[in-house]
């Protein structure tokens, strides 16, 4: 594809918002016209870059984080346990949580009790003060684009639906484990340290049955072999 860089006027503006993590949406008008009118042209130059562009089709671009850097991203990670948090809470509440997030408010003033009522997962995040809780969480989703903040009101923006599908899937998933067994534990999402060196090795998969696999004919050989050597002693 032959490229004129004349047509990608907004190409500064565009990259700048892409690299430091902001998804563009429609609340950003001449960017978002922009990536829509040459979204190939765009999507071939920032892989010649080594970016990847993504086009939501519910309305917002962004490119997709190198996986490592993901993996520890504690921003990510609040942001995604905040997710699941808020969730719970607007269910609680009788709310529907996905008319909330998609589209919907929240008050500053709700803050404090969400605060309190989870505050051992928001100490997972290292957030334990109202003000931290807008710091780290609140003020970063408005930075990234996943919401906006006027008069004391976060409305909730499209790209919310990128931590949202992950939510509903992993509702979905619970969901199938507790009809496969009734005390299948499902913990909540807990947030990973960047300095373990095991954090390849936790999950928190609520789909982690090794505790009720089926036992091998081999297993059930050898242990009735050591039962019956047990019994004999």
């Amino acid at each position: 594809m032959h490229l004129d860089l004349s047509e990608l006027s907004q190409l500064a503006p565009i990259f700048r918002e892409l690299f430091k993590g902001y998804h563009v949406s429609r609340r950003d008008p001449e960017l978002y016209a922009q990536l829509s009118n040459f979204q190939d042209q765009y999507r071939t130059l920032f892989k010649a870059l080594g970016f990847e562009l993504v086009c939501d089709t519910r309305g917002f671009y962004y490119f997709v984080p190198d996986l490592a850097a993901a993996a520890v991203n504690k921003t990510a990670q609040r942001l995604a346990l905040f997710t699941f948090i808020l969730v719970e809470h607007l269910a609680d509440q009788g709310r529907d949580p996905i008319a909330v997030l998609d589209g919907g408010s929240l008050g500053r003033d709700e803050l404090p009790s969400l605060l309190e009522k989870y505050r051992d997962l928001f100490i997972q995040a290292e957030v334990q003060t109202v003000e931290e809780l807008e710091e780290k969480i609140m003020r970063r989703m408005t930075q990234l684009g996943f919401a906006s903040e006027e008069n004391g009101v976060y409305r909730f923006l499209p790209p919310m639906h990128r931590f949202l599908d992950v939510c509903l899937s992993v509702q979905q998933d619970r969901d199938l484990a507790a009809s496969l067994h009734s005390v299948l534990p499902l913990p909540a999402p807990v947030l990973i340290d960047d300095d373990s060196d095991e954090k390849l090795l936790q999950t928190d998969d609520p789909l982690d049955l090794r505790e009720f696999e089926v036992e091998s004919e081999e297993d059930a050989l050898a242990r009735a072999i050591a039962e019956e050597q047990e019994t004999d002693a």
